[in-house]
């Protein structure tokens, strides 16, 4: 190879030659090391290994796809029971509310049948008895 410039020739088709010729010079050596290098033979054996553990590599990653896809349903349905849940919990005070104001109705009644019971006269009689209780204290 020429260490002086490759373009400085008659003409620029001379150095494209040479440095064309140098490329191809370099790509058949490569080829020839290439060629010539030791080769490690497969046998039956190594076939068998490497095939096995192409399938046992399909198998894991079958496995890592379906639990991925049996853990994501399973969170899918622990998200719609708490969403149940909650649907509930909020739905109970509405129906509730009914039941404590008849409740709280149940207790005022009774109440005030307890203070109507617990008279000495009735309320429709009271003037009356106020009358009677002004004449036998004079």
């Amino acid at each position: 190879m020429r260490t002086d410039n490759k373009w400085s020739g008659d003409s620029p088709d001379a150095g494209l030659e040479e440095v064309l010729g140098d490329f191809r010079a370099s790509v058949h050596a490569w080829s020839e090391a290439a060629y010539n290098r030791p080769r490690t033979v497969r046998t039956v054996r190594t076939v068998r290994r490497l095939s096995w553990r192409l399938a046992a590599g399909w198998a894991m990653g079958c496995v890592l796809v379906a639990c991925g896809l049996t853990g994501g349903i399973y969170e899918h349905h622990l998200r719609q029971d708490q969403a149940r849940i909650v649907a509930r919990d909020q739905a109970r005070p509405q129906q509730m509310a009914p039941a404590e104001r008849t409740q709280v109705d149940d207790a005022d009644l009774l109440a005030t049948v307890d203070s109507d019971v617990s008279r000495e006269v009735p309320s429709a009689m009271e003037p009356l008895a106020q009358l009677m209780d002004e004449d036998s204290n004079r």
